[in-house]
């Protein structure tokens, strides 16, 4: 005989989700202001209460708490390494990720600080495995098989992927790999979203090393900028239409200190309205053209101001030295990634045997 659920206790389940996202967000409301790490915080609770939508309570604390765990192994990685990050952002069912406000110089560093994340995730998930085992907790070991199961995830060779970006250290055909893993896992997983990393992965590498391997890549990037017209007025300049275009002289330079070192900046100026400005490229480039395409006439408090739609003409390149990693530093992340990944599936192979398969 099938004993029936009471069905006041199960309409009660059903709403703990939701009491658990409004609970969280009157915290939010009454104590919102958090400083620097207000986003990181406020995208950590909306995270949690997604997840407990789907797992209880505590598995999405955990889950979370894993992936916390394996960005600030990024963060670490990057503070060596001299480069400046944002706070980690967390995602609803995607993840989390930090921002560099400078790119890495050359394939090691950027290796050094995509290692850092799934090294100190694995750290944290054996951490939480052991305490399970200790205290037979089977939600901590299921919390660890997570935490294993999502750094062994990341170490694919496929960008934007941890794995991908410890491939330029060791070998550029571990691309290949992933594209081949790729179709496995999205098999495996049944990930429509994973599908579309590795679509996007898979096109990267056609037009970098088929379609446009001997053609020129044109790219457009189109900033704009804000200035105010008083002087203009003033002097009874004339104001330029809407519709005026016209091409600027550039220089291209790259910062050499601060936090903007090593990124390609373009510098221009129109002298008829005394505007001069600085930009920095999305990405290593050779600069084409520099054109103001639009012009805005804005009203403010303080009067009239003018908003430049520019559009830039560029065509990016690959800087082969960034490749250019000593044997000695190819066979070390090398050794490190295959043994990470190794110990990696050693230990989701021991939670196997030690945890029912209903509990993961």
């Amino acid at each position: 005989m099938t004993e029936l659920p009471d069905k006041q206790s199960s309409k009660s389940s059903k709403k703990n989700p939701l009491w658990v996202l409004g609970a969280i967000g009157a915290f939010l409301l009454k104590f919102g202001k958090f400083g620097k790490f207000g986003a990181t915080i406020i995208s950590i609770a909306i995270t949690i209460a997604s997840y407990a939508i789907i797992a209880p309570l505590p598995f999405a604390i955990g889950l979370v708490a894993m992936i916390f765990i394996h960005e600030i192994g990024h963060v670490l990685a990057a503070k060596k390494k001299g480069l400046p990050v944002t706070a980690p952002l967390f995602i609803p069912f995607l993840g989390a990720l930090i921002s560099m406000k400078r790119n890495p110089r050359d394939a090691v560093t950027e290796a050094y600080i995509a290692y850092g994340g799934p090294l100190l995730g694995t750290i944290g998930a054996t951490a939480a495995f052991a305490l399970g085992v200790y205290t037979d907790s089977n939600l901590l070991i299921s919390i660890a098989y997570t935490g294993f199961f999502l750094n062994l995830l990341n170490l694919l060779p496929i960008h934007p992927l941890d794995g991908g970006r410890i491939s330029t250290a060791v070998t550029r055909w571990l691309w290949l790999v992933g594209l081949i893993g790729g179709l496995v896992v999205i098999l495996y997983l049944r990930s429509f979203l994973f599908l579309i990393i590795w679509a996007l992965f898979a096109w990267d590498l056609y037009k970098k090393f088929v379609k446009f391997r001997d053609k020129p890549q044109i790219m457009h990037f189109q900033p704009r900028f804000d200035m105010t017209a008083h002087h203009l007025l003033a002097h009874g300049y004339m104001i330029p239409g809407e519709d005026h275009r016209r091409d600027l002289a550039f220089t291209t330079y790259s910062e050499l200190s601060g936090d903007e070192a090593g990124v390609q900046m373009v510098h221009t100026s129109w002298d008829a309205i005394e505007f001069e400005t600085k930009f920095a490229l999305p990405r290593q480039a050779v600069v084409h053209r520099v054109q103001v395409v639009k012009i805005e006439r804005v009203t403010r408090e303080d009067g009239l101001h003018l908003v430049l739609h520019f559009d830039v003409e560029l065509e990016p390149f690959e800087n082969d030295a960034y490749y250019e990693v000593p044997t000695a530093s190819r066979w070390k992340f090398g050794a490190a990634y295959f043994a990470l990944a190794v110990y990696l599936l050693a230990m989701m192979n021991w939670v196997h045997r030690v945890l029912p398969a209903a509990a993961y």
